[in-house]
């Protein structure tokens, strides 16, 4: 038999001492475990204005020159080259095309809307208007993705799942992140509110709002074969089968979200049957949204908000319907006119219910149009990703300005450029989160929303 050196008895006892420290670490996360909340509500990084995300979502590219970022200059070279090289279009496109809408200074800041968006120009003191945004590709599906999850070919978590992750919800009987979308889904679908590598519980959940029946606003929200009680044991007995499954496969994060979806279905047949239920509301606020598809999906996210849902996003339509590249006057006026009024009455509503300062709306689309014609006729406008439009408001954004610019025709952001890297980052530090902080462990790595890119735009956030 070998000697038993004292270097041998450090080593064994040394280990052991480590093992049992471990065993206790990993018995108090065992005990601890069942009691976590992914969505309880959780403090950011530090003190923030805005709690909760509104995302106006014109899929398909609004045209930044027709809306509000007037460019004088093409009414000069209307049906005429432009004197610089054109930036290179996904499609041809030709001659400069002028804007058939007509600009005019509103509030007191003096800043120019066009008539696509009188009523909601009646807000612009309270708006952030950024002239200058840029992304990466002209293609829909790489700019949807970029604009949503941060990064336009790799599948990642959304923003919304970023935010209900980092915040968790303030309501235990609605989903944190709620998306509608009238008359079906927009293009790549579902993954526009995807979790990706974060929990299964941070997803979006899905509403096409072209419904104002709640039954068939939120599928199966009741259960006609059983009444509560006997769908309460009936979830119980299932809870039971699965969290003794769930035991023998600890960490594992599909399993966790199918349980506690269950358990929020369940809640949500008396909460989201009242958050829907438009009766409640007085006829003076029905009539101030209009009884319109996006009067109605922005009366329902007011509604949302105030019970303390985190992160609501809302689609034009499925599809791309912003997608103009041709017939454009006509097109962009139909849903210009579809999104005006119940913006503002939107944006007064929550001034008025005093949820404006807590909540941070943002609108525009993946991208913008090209300030020249698609050929061959003069009526419609290519995509366009050197430079675009978005605005914000509430939520701590800076009212009544106007960050960065395009070149004299609106083709391409020159000053104070905004990556949509950087839009997240501003959002998320009105939210009270450094973006380089905000992280999830996936694969060996710290992932986070603006990936390695992003700065915070200063002139936003005041």
């Amino acid at each position: 038999m070998l000697p038993f050196t004292r270097r041998d008895l450090l080593t064994k006892t040394g280990t052991g001492l480590g093992m049992l420290a471990l065993a206790g670490i990993l018995a108090d996360d065992a005990a601890a475990a069942p009691a976590l909340d992914p969505l309880a509500p959780k403090a950011p990084h530090f003190k923030a204005k805005a709690k909760h995300v509104v995302h106006l979502f014109m899929n398909g590219g609004p045209s930044q020159v027709d809306t509000f970022d007037p460019k004088p200059a093409l009414d000069k070279y209307h049906g005429k080259p432009l004197p610089s090289t054109n930036l290179r279009t996904e499609r041809k496109t030709g001659a400069a095309m002028r804007s058939p809408f007509q600009f005019k200074k509103y509030g007191k800041s003096g800043i120019e809307v066009s008539d696509l968006f009188a009523k909601t120009a009646e807000h612009i003191d309270d708006m952030c208007i950024i002239r200058s945004m840029y992304a990466d590709v002209p293609n829909h599906e790489p700019s949807l993705m970029l604009m949503n999850c941060g990064d336009g070919r790799l599948p990642r978590p959304s923003f919304g799942s970023w935010v209900t992750y980092g915040l968790g919800s303030e309501n235990r009987n609605l989903p944190g992140f709620v998306v509608m979308c009238p008359g079906g889904y927009p293009i790549v679908t579902t993954q526009n509110w995807r979790s990706g590598f974060l929990p299964g519980v941070y997803q979006g959940t899905y509403l096409d709002s072209k419904h104002s029946d709640v039954d068939k606003l939120v599928a199966f929200i009741r259960n006609p074969e059983m009444p509560a009680a006997r769908q309460r044991e009936q979830l119980d007995l299932v809870k039971m089968l699965n969290e003794e499954h769930l035991a023998a496969r600890q960490a594992d994060a599909q399993l966790d979200a199918r349980l506690r979806t269950y358990e929020l279905a369940f809640r949500m047949q008396t909460e989201a049957t009242d958050a829907f239920d438009l009766t409640k509301e007085t006829k003076a606020t029905r009539a101030l949204y209009g009884d319109t598809v996006h009067g109605r999906q922005l009366l329902y996210t007011r509604r949302l908000i105030e019970r303390g849902v985190r992160f609501v996003q809302l689609w034009s339509g499925a599809g791309q319907p912003w997608d103009n590249h041709e017939n454009l006057a006509a097109e962009h006026k139909k849903l210009a006119a579809e999104w005006d009024g119940p913006i503002a009455a939107f944006l007064s509503d929550l001034k008025r219910v005093g949820l404006f300062d807590s909540t941070l709306v943002q609108w525009g689309g993946e991208f913008g149009r090209t300030p020249v014609a698609e050929l061959p006729a003069l009526n419609g406008r290519d995509h366009n990703h050197y430079g675009f439009t978005c605005w914000l408001a509430g939520g701590g954004a800076k009212g009544g300005t106007v960050v960065g610019a395009t070149d004299e025709f609106g083709f391409k952001a020159e000053e104070n450029k905004v990556h949509v890297h950087d839009l997240h980052a501003t959002m998320l530090h009105l939210l009270g989160f450094d973006h380089e902080k905000l992280t999830y462990r996936y694969a060996g790595r710290d992932f986070r929303l603006t990936d390695v890119h992003g700065r915070v735009v200063k002139e936003i956030t005041g």
